[in-house]
């Protein structure tokens, strides 16, 4: 079981899929300011200027679930809006600074 097990973990990972267990990846550091793997992605995307839509098309979700990421960013980083948060985030040291 614990070979089957790991390699639908490594599918999982590589396809972005949320096995729902609530765990981090062995050895990962913890993320910063609470936010999960897939806020991070979406934070960066976010940052690029990033609308719902195309960091959904970027991340294989929909684009509901992208603004639902994208809605908890700015109180994880206690910010009053997505522009603000992606500038707390560079801030922070959390993403690197766009252009």
């Amino acid at each position: 079981a614990v070979p089957l097990t790991e390699l639908i973990e490594a599918t999982a990972r590589r396809g972005h899929v949320d096995l729902g267990r609530g765990t981090r990846t062995p050895g990962a550091p913890p993320s910063p300011k609470g936010l999960t793997r897939r806020e991070q992605e979406v934070l960066q995307l976010l940052s690029s200027g990033h609308t719902d839509r195309q960091i959904g098309a970027a991340l294989f979700i929909t684009e509901k679930t992208a603004s639902h990421h994208v809605s908890n960013i700015p109180a994880k980083l206690e910010a009053r809006s997505r522009a603000a948060a992606a500038s707390a985030a560079v801030k922070m040291g959390l993403i690197d600074a766009i252009g």
